[in-house]
């Protein structure tokens, strides 16, 4: 793909041009929830979220569980996440993530992750300043959202 039709993929959707490894990422995630915690949460996938007139894409947006209705749809979801997976694209910078984490927390959600593919590491904040970094080999531990996860699985 040309720069300058990543430039207008970007521009298009307000979201960086995602990469093999990142659909990798996500794929692995939503289906490690959809095995593990299905009965407890919902997570959708690139869900249009607006939060109080600021606009976000996440990767991965997690919810309670509840029935839903598919007789009606929503373009955009107003109500707040319980967390958030953001995976880094090659064509983002790690500050743009940080500074991404940081709203969502303005807005009160609980918990954000912030995956590095290349690194095999993910972020786990629990607020703006404290977070835990856990390592391709490791078990994900995520104690605000009570989740736990092979990181093995993911990164594979």
């Amino acid at each position: 793909m040309k720069i300058s039709e990543t430039i207008q993929y970007e521009l298009e959707r307000n979201k960086p041009m995602p990469s093999k490894l990142h659909s990798i990422i996500q794929s692995n995630l939503i289906g490690l929830f959809f095995v593990h915690y299905n009965d407890i949460y919902r997570v959708y996938s690139e869900l249009s979220i607006s939060l109080e007139g600021w606009d976000s894409v996440p990767d991965i947006a997690i919810y309670n569980r509840k029935e839903e209705n598919f007789r009606e749809d929503e373009i955009q979801m107003s109500e707040v996440p319980l967390g958030v997976i953001e995976i880094l694209s090659p064509t983002q910078n790690m500050q743009e993530l940080i500074y991404k984490a940081e709203r969502y927390f303005q807005q009160g959600v609980l918990s954000c992750w912030l995956v590095f593919p290349l690194l095999k590491n993910i972020y786990v904040f629990e607020n703006r300043e404290y977070y835990q970094i856990f390592k391709h080999q490791e078990e994900l531990k995520d104690d605000r959202l009570n989740i736990r996860l092979s990181l093995e699985k993911v990164f594979h």
